[in-house]
């Protein structure tokens, strides 16, 4: 078993030996395609001609005078074909995929979005597509299982444990392991064995890549604050990384605290968690006194995982990101206010990272500046969040 670990002392390979060796295989294409020239050609044109990027850095001037404090942008992933940041990965990985002449791509998704996602480039590219999804979550977002399956992709629901995303991530492995000679595992977060947390920030670090650019064209400056919400973290990474290197920029992740981080009914992994070992990576998650992870939960599907990608566990523990909990009550509050101050509908993801905006931008003086990354958009949640209000009335 391979344990050699890349951020700090997380990371890692605790996998089976059999998959110990698809990793090296995908490590090894990975590292000749990150450095071929025609490799970056075709992603990058695919980003621009398809995804439709750079997507843009929204300055929210309603949000920043109603709330009274600091300049707030929006980073607009939310526009991206699909609708979510999800595709900048997905895209990446298929090319891999195409690469090392796989035919069939596996995912597991959450919310949907990853899952749309990657049946959008295997429709693109004419692969086989078949995503695990935990039943809870179909039943939660059943716009984006017909949209997987609209585009070609077999859903496959998952019915173990608490039948979310982290027994989808189980069941894809379990899959990918099954036939890993015809298959590419494309996974959809900043998690799991080594190299997959390095590949995923490859391909979503652009948004940060972007977002400085166009922060110093608007403003002539840093930001003073970066927020994104965190689940497993891929979003989060992407904006992040350009960043980390300024230490004068301040970076907030922000995760899924349900029902409150003093009840059961949580996911907010770096503030009640621990080191330890899940889906194959030494990172930090919620477990169960033997060991297992354990149940979590989140109003947001993209959220519900009990673990986090493991460079976030490391950037938390080196101090240099912090990382907060919003609740489900605050970010439904926020989903409205973005929907009623902006005209802009973000998924239920992205409005945590806006409940604690809300919470946030008013304690700063009015020079201070913003980003916030909004990392999808919330069709897919009208309905499960008019439930939620209905509830509530």
């Amino acid at each position: 078993m391979e344990n050699t670990l890349q951020f700090g002392r997380f990371g890692g390979q605790f996998v089976p030996p059999p998959v110990v060796e698809a990793l090296k295989e995908l490590e090894a294409e990975f590292e000749k395609a990150i450095k071929d020239p025609e490799f970056w050609e075709e992603y990058n044109y695919i980003l621009t001609e398809y995804v439709g990027r750079p997507s843009p850095l929204y300055y929210a001037e309603n949000m920043t005078k109603d709330l009274g404090g600091g300049k707030i942008y929006l980073k607009r992933e939310d526009l991206n074909h699909t609708g979510a940041h999800k595709i900048n990965n997905t895209i990446g990985q298929i090319l891999l995929a195409k690469r090392m002449g796989k035919k069939k791509v596996i995912a597991e998704t959450g919310a949907g979005q990853h899952g749309v996602a990657s049946a959008t480039a295997a429709a693109m590219f004419g692969m086989q597509c078949d995503v695990y999804q935990g039943k809870e979550d179909i039943i939660r977002q059943k716009l984006n299982v017909f949209r997987m399956e609209l585009l070609g992709a077999t859903v496959h629901p998952v019915e173990r444990g608490t039948q979310t995303l982290s027994d989808a991530v189980d069941a894809a492995i379990e899959a990918w392991v099954e036939d890993v000679e015809n298959s590419f595992y494309l996974l959809g977060s900043a998690v799991g064995p080594h190299p997959y947390p390095t590949i995923v920030k490859e391909f979503q670090k652009i948004i940060g890549q972007e977002a400085l650019e166009q922060i110093k064209e608007k403003e002539g400056r840093l930001p003073d604050y970066c927020i994104a919400c965190v689940g497993g973290g891929s979003n989060a990474i992407g904006l992040f990384d350009a960043f980390v290197p300024y230490k004068e920029v301040k970076l907030i992740g922000v995760e899924g605290a349900g029902k409150g981080v003093d009840t059961e009914l949580h996911a907010a992994t770096m503030t009640k968690g621990t080191e330890g070992v899940i889906h194959g990576m030494n990172t930090i998650a919620i477990f169960n006194e033997d060991g297992t992870p354990k149940p979590v939960y989140s109003i947001s599907a993209g959220l519900d995982y009990p673990g986090i990608g493991p460079e976030h566990a490391y950037l938390k523990d080196t101090g240099r990101v912090e990382y907060v909990p919003a609740t489900d009550d605050e970010a439904v509050d926020a989903f409205k206010y973005l929907s009623e101050k902006e005209g802009i509908i973000p998924a239920i993801e992205s409005s945590h990272a806006i409940a604690y905006a809300m919470k946030f931008a008013p304690t700063l003086d009015k020079d201070e500046v913003i980003i916030l990354n909004l990392s999808g958009r919330g069709d897919k949640d009208v309905e499960a969040i008019k439930e939620y209000m209905d509830s509530k009335a």
